[in-house]
């Protein structure tokens, strides 16, 4: 599944402490973005990059969750350690990263191994997904979601 039109109805455990049902509950729609681990150089600046566009997005009537298989308990130390204000779910059985098509084989110095490709999904309110980002190399991506969702919602 490389193109998936409709977005996976999921619900997951968030960093606030409540419950999301994916695709969200923005008046027009959600940005979903999986990374690998918390604490990461790349997985940070691209949650502090999102932290940073925040009201941007809100002001489009959209929210932003993000997704890792990381606990509850790292994603509030990732939160508080990065200062990010976005909201964090945790797929620690993996179902969301396979319902998205995002658990994928890499490798990385010749080893091979399973883990999360860093992906992005621009989600309408009514569940259709209107693009999505795959291998996402971190520097101006959130610039690039911001752009899109502007032009498409």
């Amino acid at each position: 599944m490389s193109e998936i039109s409709q977005a996976p109805r999921l619900t997951l455990p968030a960093s606030n402490g409540d419950t999301v049902t994916l695709p969200g509950t923005g008046s027009k729609g959600a940005v979903v973005f999986f990374y690998p681990k918390d604490n990461t150089s790349g997985c940070t600046k691209e949650a502090q990059g999102f932290t940073a566009a925040k009201e941007d997005f809100a002001a489009l009537g959209i929210e932003i969750y993000g997704i890792s298989k990381d606990s509850l308990k790292s994603h509030d130390n990732f939160i508080t350690k990065q200062g990010l204000s976005v909201t964090l779910l945790s797929d620690e059985d993996g179902a969301a990263c396979a319902a998205f098509d995002v658990w994928r084989e890499k490798s990385m110095y010749g080893k091979k191994f399973f883990g999360i490709e860093r992906s992005t999904f621009l989600i309408a309110a009514d569940g259709r997904i209107l693009r999505e980002w795959r291998k996402v190399k971190v520097p101006g991506h959130v610039e690039a979601v911001l752009d899109a969702a502007r032009t498409l919602l």
